[in-house]
This record gives structure tokens, sequence and C-alpha cells, in this order.
């Protein structure tokens, strides 16, 4: 018995020593083959605006072997015109040694870039290598970001006169600020993008593409359109809407032009700010422009506070729309607020918004009152509504609304526009209510739009021009003053279509 426990303690030293005792995952090999795989061979990053951070990317490492590998370097190369962060294993470092990853196991890495400033107005690449270094094996793996260089505007007062071209984007932080007395033009082809919550607030003169005139028709996609878009640039951000604040015209605004532009992804598109009801009251021409993917929120004006967004909004302003576009607007299209005069003219209001909950609010909306505040002061709208399609998914099926109307009844006038409505389908006024089932007007009939989130789950496919069996087809009122659509194709002189698009051949 006095050998037994020595011979116990050898015998279990012994065992501790033979193979498989330690978990194979958890033994570090030194084997030359054991080589690192990874997710991508490139983390690629789309156009970035240089001194501004991109989104951050995934990447993972595996370690396929059956056994544990020890990295024994992670790090970048480090090559000239791009600033790469990094988080390894959830710590964020420029670079790592000797990290472990076990048999049949992977480690995360968090790619982020800022681009330093290029040399030429177009965009540009700048690469560099997440270098790995593993049994001797030196393995790499490629980052690519595509730069490109642009004005930069930061909370910055314009000079009086100011002309933006379009040789680079136009990046604004905070705002940018169109003081009273002075003018800003926005040249024809410009793209000007907003970071986060960025303004742009006009107290003199806005002019966007102000003597753009084609001499043929237009594609969606055409370059000399102005565009207004959030600084994301990844596809992921392409369809958010609220990602910037919007166009705001204060009271002291006028003669405002915009033109052949396209707005989206914002809080509200263009906004008059003038809840004093200052007279005279700003004005804005809004011709041939795009409103998309608009919705807002807890949007603050000083002391004022809104609690929705839109494509056009206006409190004691001026609106003249003519031949535009409203879809994806999460709460108004167009709604104007204590009073104003809003003329439509062919336009489309295709408010499909089935990614927000279901919309209570009407896409057109007008009321001699503010909703926001106490409505003692009382100011009747003027709205007129011409050879216009006004559709969406308002879960009433109303997506025309006059509050208050019994209070400005004689300053409506409708016609020849399809509508989707139920409070105003009869033919004769009420005490309350205006009656637009006359004067050229169609009610509660499908406008058959080609391409809608309902038959295609592609929103560039979408297509909001008339299918061949459209009953807008052929049904507005010819008006010589305007003899070309959104996109100048030309409208039939006699018998044009309703709405922002002449009808497309099959």
């Amino acid at each position: 018995m006095r050998f037994l426990l020595p011979l116990l303690l050898i015998f279990s030293a012994a065992l501790s020593l033979l193979p498989g005792c330690e978990p194979k995952e958890d033994i570090v090999t030194r084997d030359a083959s054991a080589r690192l795989e990874f997710s991508a061979d490139t983390v690629l990053f789309d156009t970035v605006f240089t001194q501004i951070g991109t989104v951050t990317k995934r990447l993972w490492v595996y370690n396929r072997n059956a056994r544990a590998v020890r990295v024994e370097q992670v790090k970048l190369a480090g090559k000239a015109g791009a600033t790469y962060s990094l988080i390894v294993d959830g710590d964020a470092r420029q670079s790592a040694e000797n990290l472990e990853i076990k048999g049949k196991d992977s480690l995360q890495i968090l790619v982020r870039a800022v681009l330093g400033p290029g040399t030429e107005n177009k965009p540009f690449l700048v690469e560099d290598l997440l270098q790995f270094r593993t049994n001797g094996n030196e393995q790499d793996v490629k980052l690519v970001s595509y730069g490109q260089n642009a004005y930069y505007h930061s909370e910055e007062t314009l000079p009086c006169n100011e002309v933006w071209r379009n040789d680079k984007p136009h990046v604004i932080f905070g705002y940018t600020l169109v003081d009273a007395d002075c003018r800003l033009t926005i040249e024809a082809g410009a793209r000007v993008y907003f970071h986060a919550g960025a303004a742009m607030v006009v107290r003199g003169q806005l002019l966007v593409n102000p003597d753009l005139q084609p001499d043929a028709p237009l594609k969606p996609t055409d370059p000399r359109i102005v565009r207004f878009d959030g600084d994301r640039l990844e596809p992921a951000y392409d369809n958010i809407p609220g990602q910037w604040a919007g166009i705001q015209f204060d009271a002291s605004s006028r003669n405002n032009v915009v033109r052949y532009a396209e707005i989206r992804n914002a809080a509200f598109g263009l906004l008059v700010n003038n809840f004093e009801a200052k007279e005279p009251f700003p004005g804005v021409k809004v011709e041939n422009t795009v409103f998309r993917n608009v919705s807002g929120g807890a949007l603050n004006f000083g002391s004022t506070s809104l609690p929705f967004g839109g494509g056009i909004l206006g409190f004691s302003g001026n609106f003249e729309v003519n031949n535009c576009l409203f879809s994806n607007c999460g709460e108004y299209a167009l709604a104007g607020f204590q009073g104003g005069t809003y003329t439509l003219r062919y336009c489309t209001i295709a408010n499909f918004t089935p990614e927000f909950p279901r919309r209570e609010t009407s896409s057109l909306t007008f009321s001699d009152e503010l909703p926001i505040q106490d409505p003692k002061r009382r100011i009747s709208p003027t709205i007129s509504l011409k050879n216009s399609i006004v559709w969406g998914d308002n879960k009433d099926k109303e997506e025309l609304f006059f509050h208050h109307a019994e209070r400005y009844l004689a300053n409506i006038q409708v016609d020849h526009s399809l509508l989707l409505t139920q409070a105003y389908k009869g033919a004769a006024s009420s005490a309350t209510n205006p009656g637009l089932a006359n004067n050229g007007n169609i009610l509660n009939q499908d406008p058959k739009f080609r391409k809608t989130p309902y038959n295609s789950s592609i929103p560039e496919k979408f297509d909001f021009s008339l299918d061949t069996l459209s009953p807008a087809s052929n049904q507005a009122l010819p008006l010589p003053a305007f003899p070309h659509d959104l996109l100048r194709v030309p409208r039939d002189p006699a018998t044009p279509d309703m709405g922002a698009y002449e009808r497309k051949n099959p």
C-alpha cells in the first residue's frame, strides 16, 4: 500500500501528457499549411466624400483547421490617401499581435475609412491592405474606397449672389444660409448632399436650374437634373427617408424657383416657414421636379416643433407646382396651412408607402389654421388643382382633405383630375364640402400606373407613367402653357393625359 499513492501520481501525470487530453481545437498548430480564410478578399466601400467617414464594414477571419492558430500580427499597410480604423475582436486598435483563433472558429474585424482629399474632381480610387501573418504565411485583404472631392459648407452664411457649379458635389453640414436680399443659383447638373439632419435655409432667393430648357425628352437619370440627397452614398441608404432636414424658406424669402430637380430621402422637401403670416407671403415656383422618400417627425423651428414631414409644406406660403411627381411621402405629399395660394397643374401624387405604418394622413391636405398652435388666426387658402392625379394607399382611401372646407369653399377649384376621395365624391357641393364629381374629374378609379411598390419590389424600377388602359389617358384639359410633361415629352395638344407623364407608347 505504501507504493500505491506514488504510482497513482505517476499514472495521473502520464495521462496528462497523452495526446487528446487537451481539446484539439485549443492546441496551437505551428504547421505552415495552416492558413486563414476570409469572408471576402476585398472590403469595398462605395463612393465616399473625402473627409467624411464611411459606414463600418465587417470582415470575418476563419480558421478552418482542426487545431488553433496564432495570428502573429494583423496590421494595415498604411498606403497614402486613406485612414482606416479597425475594431479587432471587439477592441479599437490599428494593429494586433498574437491573436489565437480556436480550431473551426472565427475572428471579426470591423473596418471604417476616412479619405483624404484627392487631386481631381472626378471620383478616384484609394486602396490599402489589411495584412495577416500566421505561421510564417503572409496573407492580405484589399481595402478599396472610391473617393469624391467636394465643396464643403458647414454652418455657413453664403456670400451674396453665390453660384454653385456642377464640377464637384456640394456637401452641407449643419446648415447653409442664403441671407435676406441675397441669391443662391444652383446650375444644371449640380449635386447637393446633406449630412445627417442638415438643412438649407433661404431668407433671400434660391434659383435651381433657372436656365435649363431641354430641347428633347429627358431620362430620369439625365445629368442636367439637380439632385438633393443625403450624403451616405452606400446602397443601403438609397431609399431611406429622413436622412437630412430639407430646404426651408423663411418669411423674407421671395421669387424662388426650383426646376428640373430631384429631392429625396429628406424629412421635408420644400418648406415655407412663415408661422406669423407676414405679408407678402413667400413664394416658390416648382417645375419638373421629383419628390421621393420624404418623411419627418420632431422637426424643430425655434419654439415650434412639427410632428410630420412632407414633400412640400407651406405655412402661410404660396406654391406654384407644375409637372411634378410625389411618391413615398410618409405623412404628406403636399400640405398647406394658414392660408397661402396653391396651384398644381399636371402633377402626379402616387403616394404608396408600404414600408411605413398604415398612413392616416391624406397626401394632399389644406387648412386655414396651423396644426401646431392655438388656431385663432384663420386665413383662407386658395387651391387650384388641374389635370393632376392624386392617389395612394391611405387607409381610409382619402388622399384629399380640406380641413374646415366650409370656411373657404369658394376658394377651391378642382378640375380634370383623377382623385381618390370618399368625402368629396358628390356631384354638387354641400354647405361643408366641395362636390368633385364634376368638371371633368374622375373619382376612385385606379389610374393604372405602370410599376408601383405593389407590382415591383425595386424602387429604381417604379414607373408612375400611365398604362395603356388608364382612365386618366386623354382626359386632361389642354393648357397651351405646358406643352411638355415632366421629362419634356410632348403632350397631345388636343387630348393630353392627366398627371405628370404623357402616356408612353407600348
